[in-house]
């Protein structure tokens, strides 16, 4: 993982996802397999857009969710959302430290992907859908 300190500019941040300014100053601190992620899709620029939803890999990493299961039991749990634009690395290998937005209001037509109201459901309690 690369913990070097470096200045880049990524153009404007959009979290027009965010529904209230709830849970923003509780992100944790996470570590991303990129190789969950499809370049020509969800990184085309180099950036990883805020607001990717997040499911936990259960090897200490997080990555892409995959979507929802062929039943409810088999929907894995949304961990949370990709809170702030993160650079993608040039090698899929190498982990992305990032930060997980796991508790809030978050405005479903402003995602930068469609989530499935099955996946939504998995996240009942900490994660408030409008």
């Amino acid at each position: 993982m690369d913990l070097s300190i470096k200045r880049s500019s990524v153009g404007n941040e959009n979290q027009s996802w965010l529904g209230s300014a709830h849970g923003t100053n509780a992100a944790q601190s996470i570590t991303l397999d990129a190789s969950t992620f499809t370049k020509a899709t969800h990184y085309p620029d180099g950036y990883l857009k805020s607001g990717l939803p997040l499911m936990d890999l259960g090897n200490g990493k997080y990555g892409l969710h995959t979507g929802p299961g062929a039943t409810p039991e088999e929907t894995p749990d949304l961990a949370g959302f990709l809170f702030t634009t993160t650079r993608a690395p040039q090698d899929p290998a190498t982990p992305i430290g990032a930060a997980l937005f796991e508790h809030g209001r978050v405005k479903v037509a402003n995602l930068p992907v469609t989530i499935d109201p099955a996946v939504q459901a998995t996240a009942a309690g900490r994660i408030i859908f409008a």
